[in-house]
């Protein structure tokens, strides 16, 4: 019963903000971004923790994380409003630069791995490749609530998204490879390491694990592996692809994934110090957060 109130919950709020005009749902999810940023304090000071690392001194860190509170609130209005026959709209007010550089991969016939960062609505890249006829392949958690599972796989399919269940990682591994040898692409947030039990790198001058997924399979595959960010840009979108990290010629796959891991940090410190206050990070991700 929990689980059936609790879908029946998120729908109507969903119903809810699909009927309104984007510009005043994105106004709400705005507004009660800046609410989030003032009542929730833990996550104010995990956003400033994380400004004051990308600014380096540079920037006033606690406006920063107001921004990105701000910013996150907007994302989440913005995947509660869109449907399927609103994404052609949503690309047509859609900026994109390297598109060149995936097009080429798709002629090729070699697959491809997008790596991206929690920025802006990263869910609005994928309809940029699925208009030059490249699917989109993404992986989502498996959620106890099997309704909410269902219906989310089902939104994300309006995006031209096929979403693989992390229902195990050998098993996900295996779907994300045959995706890949199908000619698909793969799309991984890869700012974030929720296992724990990543790669090592540097990341914004100090050490954490990043996930090793788009690396290894990138070493698996051949396959190229393109750091992609998404921005809010006015009403719109821009889509950035960067040029793909090369596979080094090390002496073991391991050094392989650690050396194209840590390459991969430094594209997404690049992509993220672009707009830092649409970097919608606000959970620990170095380990003093966790000290601290």
């Amino acid at each position: 019963m929990r689980h059936l109130l609790a879908y029946l919950g998120l729908r109507a709020g969903v119903a809810l903000v699909g009927v309104l005009p984007k510009k005043t749902a994105l106004l709400i999810g705005s507004a009660i971004g800046q609410v989030w940023h003032r009542t929730d304090g833990s996550r104010r000071r995990m956003a400033t923790r994380h400004m004051r690392r990308v600014l380096g001194g540079g920037g006033d860190a606690d406006a920063s994380a107001r921004a990105v509170m701000t910013s996150y609130g907007r994302y989440l209005a913005e995947a509660l409003w869109v449907r399927g026959h609103r994404v052609p709209g949503m690309l047509a007010n859609t900026q994109t630069e390297g598109l060149d550089m995936v097009i080429a991969a798709h002629d090729a016939g070699s697959g491809m791995i997008y790596a991206l960062p929690h920025m802006g609505n990263w869910e609005a890249a994928a309809p940029v490749a699925v208009s030059e006829g490249i699917p989109i392949v993404a992986v989502a958690e498996d959620l106890d609530n099997k309704r909410i599972t269902d219906w989310f796989t089902r939104l994300r399919a309006g995006f031209g998204i096929e979403i693989v269940l992390a229902t195990g990682r050998l098993e996900v591994m295996r779907k994300l490879e045959a995706a890949i040898s199908d000619n698909k692409a793969v799309a991984l947030l890869s700012d974030r390491d929720l296992g724990g039990r990543g790669v090592e790198v540097e990341f914004f001058g100090e050490r954490t694990t990043l996930p090793p997924g788009p690396a290894t399979l990138a070493v698996k595959t051949g396959a190229p592996l393109f750091p992609v960010a998404t921005y809010f840009e006015g009403d719109g979108h821009k889509v950035v692809i960067r040029p793909p990290i090369a596979v080094p010629g090390a002496s073991s796959r391991s050094e392989q994934v650690r050396l194209m891991t840590q390459e991969l940090a430094h594209e997404l410190e690049k992509l993220i110090r672009e707009a830092p206050q649409q970097w919608h990070l606000v959970q620990p991700n170095w380990p003093s957060d966790r000290e601290a």
